[in-house]
């Protein structure tokens, strides 16, 4: 898990009802356990025209980041070469993980050779193999929104930066 946690408060969703006692948060070790769970991923992305785009991915989580690979030739890397900002979520819905951040590509290095490794050890498929692309998704925030306790759990985390 990431050794730089992020500081906690409670979102700004206006009309919800969201508790603003800080009572009932959420550990940032639970956004952290399903999003390095999940086992398929929602990346949005934003289009040069400003339409948004949204598409499945696999990735994983490793040292408060998150990696994910796409072709050079795909919306989603065409949209991030001309928007690095994206948003990536967690498969449940129940227990959803929203992760703001901003992307930068890896460079043939030991951070690029550590997330293939992850992303091979998870999916027992070689990501190195394809010769494409390979992201970070530095966070800048996110969101955890648990169904079961909405109005007491929903929590925002920040991490120092703005976007």
């Amino acid at each position: 898990m990431s050794e730089n946690k992020p500081s906690a408060d409670r979102p700004h969703i206006p009309g919800y009802g969201i508790s603003a006692a800080s009572q009932g948060m959420l550990d940032w070790e639970w956004a952290e356990k399903r999003i390095s769970e999940s086992h398929n991923y929602w990346l949005a992305t934003t289009r040069p025209d400003g339409r948004p785009h949204v598409f499945p991915i696999w990735g994983v989580w490793r040292n408060g980041v998150f990696y994910f690979s796409a072709g050079k030739q795909s919306r989603k890397a065409a949209n991030l070469r001309d928007n690095p900002h994206c948003v990536i979520c967690n498969e449940r819905a129940d227990e959803a993980i929203i992760v703001e951040g901003v992307v930068a590509e890896l460079d043939e290095d030991e951070e690029r050779r550590g997330a293939i490794a992850a992303y091979n050890a998870k999916y027992a498929w070689d990501l190195g193999a394809l010769g494409e692309p390979i992201y970070r998704v530095q966070p800048v925030r996110a969101f955890g929104m648990p169904e079961s306790d909405f109005l007491n759990g929903a929590t925002r985390w920040s991490f120092g930066e703005s976007a």
